[in-house]
């Protein structure tokens, strides 16, 4: 696989991760594909810093010292790092700008989902902007202060807004073309229609961070990945 590199130096790495790729090896099954291993085979030793959700892409840092580590660690804790997503969504958030501040906790009885609850429930920020919209869909750009599993798709799934593919918090496990064509939509007589989107459309589009040894400010930009351009494409044409 083919891993495209932002940035690298003696001290950090930072990369493009692809959709479908763990950010670390699955406690289940180590041999999935995963970026510190892939990583560590190029650079030696390597060290996450934070994670994306395996469906998630964009910009992800790693350290390559237990110093760097340290530091760009604590930064992420004191909340000093840009991050900001894209996601497309159903509907048009209202109001187009706005702050989500909602505690998020474990869901008690569906595992591995989390909710929005004041029970137990840890502090959480997301703000989010409507970049644009296509009829009964929106590509919204996030800025999230904290990294709550699952944050932004809680938060948006809260005020009505879920991302557009969704297996735990929207409306469709995938996407298809005939859902917005609709008559429109012509297939062959032995066609079996494929997903125009099958993952949750969430990507990483910024990184800013302070260097962890010359102390310069960087950040990283990755562009829309090929689904979720191809998805923007025809919304646009037909939304």
């Amino acid at each position: 696989m083919k891993l495209p590199i932002l940035h690298q130096d003696d001290h950090l790495v930072v990369v493009d991760k692809p959709a479908d790729v763990l950010t670390v090896p699955d406690r289940h099954d180590p041999e999935l594909p995963n970026l510190k291993h892939m990583l560590a085979e190029k650079y030696g030793h390597i060290i996450p810093v934070h994670r994306l959700d395996r469906p998630t892409t964009g910009v992800l840092v790693f350290a390559r010292t237990p110093e760097a580590h340290r530091s760009l660690s604590m930064q992420f804790e004191a909340r000093d790092v840009e991050k900001v997503y894209l996601a497309l969504v159903d509907g048009t958030p209202d109001p187009d700008e706005a702050t989500i501040d909602e505690p998020i906790a474990p869901h008690p009885s569906k595992v591995g989902q989390m909710m929005v609850t004041n029970r137990n429930g840890k502090f959480a920020r997301t703000d989010y902007k409507v970049m644009e919209t296509f009829g009964r869909f929106s590509l919204v750009g996030v800025q999230i202060f904290t990294g709550r599993t699952h944050q932004i798709r809680v938060h948006l799934a809260y005020i009505g807004n879920p991302l557009i593919v969704d297996p735990f918090y929207g409306k469709r496990t995938e996407f298809m073309l005939s859902e917005i064509k609709g008559r429109r939509y012509n297939k062959g007589k032995h066609e079996v229609e494929r997903p125009l989107l099958s993952r949750v459309p969430l990507h990483a589009s910024r990184l800013g961070f302070t260097h962890p040894v010359t102390e310069e400010w960087l950040h990283f930009e990755a562009e829309l990945p090929k689904d979720m351009r191809a998805m923007v494409k025809q919304l646009g044409k037909l939304g």
